[in-house]
């Protein structure tokens, strides 16, 4: 029996309603979590790219990429592993404003995770960081303690290390 693993899959797709339906339900019917998933436009004109991250074995990822690629709006499905991309998440969290101002050790943090702040009001002020998801919930650890009104996070984008075969193709899909 394969060990589960954390794969980075990146799905190129045409744009169409219902697609991340269809793609979630492969997933779900095999009771696998997606542990995040985003979804943005690619280096092709009017092609988009999902990236998920899934912890299953290399068999059922090997599978499911097969189920994807049947999909009729997919142009293309990979997977990779941690160490055959580099990839970022990022997260914005919603303080209260007198922390910056009475807490010495707030702006410490946000120094030494290189956040930034990116506003300030009366009320609240908002920090941004990008980073490994290892980075963001250590950040998120420590001002925890401080009490956060807000926390968002994204999905993780990710390139691969190695030349990606489908930018070629998709030039000649695209013309």
């Amino acid at each position: 029996m394969n060990e589960n693993n954390l794969y980075t899959v990146s799905i190129y797709t045409e744009n169409n309603i219902g697609l991340l339906n269809r793609i979630s339900a492969i997933f779900q019917r095999r009771h696998i979590n997606i542990e995040s998933i985003n979804s943005s436009v690619s280096e092709i004109e009017n092609v988009t790219k999902w990236t998920m991250v899934v912890a299953l074995s290399e068999d059922q990822m090997k599978k499911i990429i097969g189920q994807i690629e049947k999909q009729v709006e997919v142009i293309k499905a990979y997977y990779h592993t941690e160490d055959e991309t580099i990839y970022q998440e990022s997260c914005i969290f919603k303080m209260k404003s007198d922390l910056l101002f009475d807490e010495r050790q707030i702006q410490n943090i946000i120094k030494e995770s290189n956040s930034r702040i990116v506003t300030v009001n009366k009320e609240f002020f908002v920090i941004e960081k990008s980073g490994r998801k290892e980075e963001i919930d250590l950040l998120h650890r420590e001002l925890t303690v401080f009490g956060i009104m807000q926390f968002t996070r994204s999905g993780r984008i990710a390139v691969t290390k190695e030349p990606m075969e489908i930018s070629k193709m998709l030039v000649a899909f695209n013309q």
